[in-house]
């Protein structure tokens, strides 16, 4: 897939782990949207080198993701747009062992970043084992298939 006209929109974590699944929910809703031709959408465990197979090629990729901050605000949204440049570490970090900042940091190095990627990243309250989301991240989740859905209409061809 290294259409450069692409979309690839992903989402990151485990649908078991709580909070962590807030990606996966987040894409659940966007495949019930009818989306422009040429949008992929994906669920992703975070692995980088999966992430990076995933966005490679686009133009535009964005990234739904669970985030732990602490001291933490479950439901807040933050967002993140980032290009060939160098990565500032953000205030917040993955739910994942190898996290977002180091998969984009070596798609940089080897020249694998989309066009343009931005990162949704949802911070959480609760990742430990089961389904379903908290009511604070389940709150931000049709909020957050709105802004991806902008992100995607508001994107050149």
């Amino acid at each position: 897939m290294t259409n450069r006209g692409r979309i690839a929109v992903i989402g990151v974590g485990n649908e078991f782990r709580r909070d962590d699944g807030v990606g996966w929910a987040v894409l659940a809703r966007l495949r019930e949207r009818p989306l422009p031709p040429g949008t992929d959408l994906a669920t992703c465990d975070g692995d980088p080198g999966r992430l990076i197979g995933l966005w490679e090629g686009a133009r535009l990729a964005v990234v739904v993701d669970a985030a732990h901050t602490h001291p933490g605000d479950p439901g807040r949204v933050h967002r993140l747009e980032l290009d060939a440049g160098l990565l500032d570490r953000p205030p917040t970090t993955s739910s994942h062992g190898l996290g977002l900042g180091e998969a984009v940091e070596l798609a940089r190095v080897l020249g694998l970043l989309p066009q343009r990627l931005v990162v949704y990243a949802v911070e959480g309250a609760d990742s430990a084992l089961g389904t379903g989301l908290s009511p604070a991240v389940a709150h931000a989740v049709e909020p957050l298939v709105a802004a991806v859905e902008a992100e995607i209409a508001g994107s050149p061809s």
